[in-house]
């Protein structure tokens, strides 16, 4: 079978491609540098769209600058899929189209309140999807992934590893919070689900591991694959916040918006998609977290 994906060079698309390409689908990579028009060879029965601008945790980036990738190309993309031959449309938009933060457990049902150009961009390309009617035969899916991690991952879990590594104390552990993840394999594993697959509807499903961890949990996890003795440092919430909010003020690493990043709770629920599929997710919350973990410990020897 012969799939199209955009965006094979970002983090998710090298790995799905390697992903597919072990199963023995034939990948056709969308170049969108130089074309103004988007077509897809005949024979394609799936487009992956991956291509989008992250978010941007420096704020160095324009608003119209996600407009433009975000929305812009997702609309190009999709509008060429809907003349295409192509019977599977996929996706990826973000729980951050939601919210950055949330109360309680996140749904597909929870109101849409993006307080970011990021999330707000991605919004605009879901609605933009919705809002057209799709041709008898075809499929369409939004997947809404929370934080994705594996191999070859630059995220947050890689500064995490590498204060945990060095054996620094953990000082925010008097912060029980609860964080849903994704791991990389769990999502190729959905996506692969939904190329192959018929009998699932249309819509926007969310995709996360099953099981939502605490920071502290993490920080033990990281000691586990290392060999040692979590510290874990349990210092008074309100010194806490305090020392943040002379971070705002000095420039120091920790201010009040990074420890909200670090302490806050984000539950993104999966039944959803799991309904549909009627399968387990190949790997456990641990599991995918450990692999991740693992392939830091090779690359930083």
């Amino acid at each position: 079978m012969s799939i199209c994906i955009s965006g094979h060079t970002g983090f998710v698309g090298v790995n799905l491609k390697k992903y597919l390409n072990e199963k023995g689908y034939e990948i056709t990579l969308i170049n969108l540098r130089n074309s103004n028009t988007i077509t897809f060879p005949s024979k394609a029965k799936a487009i992956v769209h991956l291509a989008g601008k992250a978010h941007d945790l420096k704020k160095v980036n324009q608003p119209e600058e996600y407009d433009e990738v975000n929305f812009g190309l997702t609309k190009r993309i999709f509008d060429a899929f809907l003349v295409s031959d192509a019977e599977v449309f996929i996706t990826l938009s973000s729980v951050k189209a939601i919210g950055d933060t949330i109360e309680g457990v996140l749904t597909e049902d929870t109101p849409a309140n993006p307080q970011t150009p990021y999330g707000q961009s991605k919004l605009l390309a879901e609605q933009y999807i919705l809002s057209k009617s799709i041709p008898p035969g075809k499929h369409v899916y939004i997947l809404r992934p929370c934080m994705i991690h594996g191999p070859g991952n630059k995220g947050n879990l890689n500064l995490l590893y590498a204060l945990v590594s060095k054996k620094i104390p953990w000082p925010l552990a008097a912060f029980n919070n609860k964080r849903s993840f994704l791991s990389i394999d769990n999502l190729c594993f959905v996506i692969q689900e939904l190329i192959d697959r018929r009998d699932i509807p249309s819509g926007i499903y969310q995709v996360a591991d099953d099981t939502p961890l605490s920071t502290n949990v993490l920080v033990k996890l990281i000691a586990q694959v290392l060999n040692f003795s979590p510290r874990l440092w349990a210092i008074p919430k309100k010194i806490i916040v305090g020392i943040s909010k002379v971070g705002d003020i000095l420039g120091l690493p920790l201010n009040t918006e990074r420890l909200q990043k670090l302490t806050e709770s984000y539950i993104v629920n999966n039944e959803k998609i799991k309904s549909a599929l009627k399968k387990e997710l190949p790997l456990s919350s641990v599991e995918g977290l450990i692999k991740t973990i693992r392939s830091f410990e090779n690359r930083h020897h």
